[in-house]
């Protein structure tokens, strides 16, 4: 299954506010926590990975339990994020578009092209 393809934002944002407006959920669902949603379940990813080595990280991705766990936390780190969009009426489409725009001026290719740099420690 690849639905990637075929779903849109404005479906899964849709689906999201579907689930938790079912359980009346939009009194808990301010901008502070669900800014720290995402950063409790984007933790909960990081998590997964620290102190593991490359291969170590690339076995987890094979073994379907590891993986499926990975997946969960990255889902609900997802979540919180389409729900925070949802509820702010934030495009997130627009706001990604903008941000790889901005990143493409102070990452230019022929400064940044295979380099981890910061662009403030770009040498000029």
């Amino acid at each position: 299954m690849n639905n990637d393809k075929i779903v849109t934002i404005n479906e899964l944002k849709n689906k999201v506010q579907k689930f938790c407006e079912i359980r009346d959920w939009d009194q808990f669902h301010n901008p502070k926590d669900l800014a720290i949603g995402i950063s409790t379940e984007a933790n909960e990813l990081l998590d997964i990975f620290r102190f593991k080595s490359e291969k170590q990280m690339q076995d987890m991705l094979q073994d379907v339990n590891k993986r499926e766990h990975i997946e969960e936390e990255l889902a609900d780190t997802l979540f919180f994020i389409l729900r925070f969009a949802q509820m702010n009426d934030i495009d997130l489409s627009d706001i990604l578009e903008s941000k790889i725009k901005k990143n493409n001026e102070k990452y230019p290719v022929e400064k940044s092209k295979g380099k981890n740099d910061k662009y403030t420690e770009f040498v000029l």
